[in-house]
């Protein structure tokens, strides 16, 4: 069942980290079913953060070997490395200062239906009022920054890192492609360092693996399911039909907030 659950939440990181539907968000709500089905609410014995770094190293890969020519092309080009690096800050600071607060939300279902709302409306806005004008290299310090504060938000689960990021590059007069390029190549500082944090923990002693064999089989199909989905997701954004997925993130969060109400007046004593 372990093994089962893995590839399961493999393929939800592999669709979710890349299409803006936010994958942490889908992997609270699928981890939620999968632990109310099996009968195993409140069990934290399977470390469901090691998971969830662990399936982000998959996709993560999946980002080297999309974009392995532009990552490779920033050893000639130490402005926009210092646009990323700093675009990487606000995410970086709010994980670590907030550490504890973000792994209660990552238990929170109903927080994700309402956080797949906010993602819909950065959709929308971002197609609707791009201006289709700059490459990334030609971006100021301060529009970076503020994409940064886009990527900050999305430590919220339901609010789509990619979606929030290309929205907010579209809305700062990033091109469609450079958008996309853009967000994933921030992506590279972020997944690194939280799993950084995550070996830190591992290594003090603070954290105990089990069976490592889920690990191993979630984070391989991430990496697969999301080379995949990367690459058809660039070529959507090229048609700007980014927003399609505003439509799946209302219905997505439309039903997660009702499946949670209901769970709630189910649970309440008679």
């Amino acid at each position: 069942m372990e093994i089962l659950h893995a590839i399961i939440l493999g393929i939800v990181q592999g669709v979710g980290e890349f299409l803006p539907i936010s994958s942490s968000g889908h992997l609270v709500i699928a981890d939620a079913l999968l632990d109310q089905s099996a009968g195993t609410e409140g069990d934290e014995s399977a470390n469901k953060l090691l998971m969830n770094v662990v399936l982000h190293l998959g996709t993560l890969f999946s980002i080297l070997i999309v974009y392995r020519k532009e990552l490779w092309n920033l050893r000639l080009q130490p402005r926009v490395c210092m646009l990323i690096v700093l675009a990487s800050v606000p995410a970086g600071l709010l994980g670590v200062l907030a550490k504890e607060q973000l792994e209660e939300i990552f238990e929170t279902p109903l927080v994700v239906g309402v956080a797949l709302f906010a993602t819909a409306a950065f959709l929308v806005g971002g197609q609707k009022l791009e201006r289709n004008e700059l490459d990334y290299a030609q971006l100021s310090f301060g529009k970076s920054l503020i994409i940064g504060l886009f990527q900050a938000i999305a430590l919220i689960p339901g609010i789509s890192r990619s979606g929030s990021t290309i929205s907010g590059g579209l809305l700062l007069g990033l091109k469609r492609d450079a958008a996309a390029a853009f967000s994933f190549l921030m992506a590279v500082p972020v997944i690194g360092g939280a799993a950084l944090l995550k070996a830190k923990d591992v290594l003090s002693g603070d954290l105990v693996i089990g069976d490592p064999l889920p690990l191993i089989v979630g984070g391989v199909t991430a990496f697969l399911v999301g080379l995949l989905t990367l690459r058809w997701l660039v070529a959507l954004i090229a048609k700007g039909r980014l927003y399609w997925f505003a439509y799946y993130c209302v219905g997505a969060g439309t039903a997660t907030i009702c499946w949670q109400l209901i769970k709630s007046v189910t649970a309440i004593p008679q």
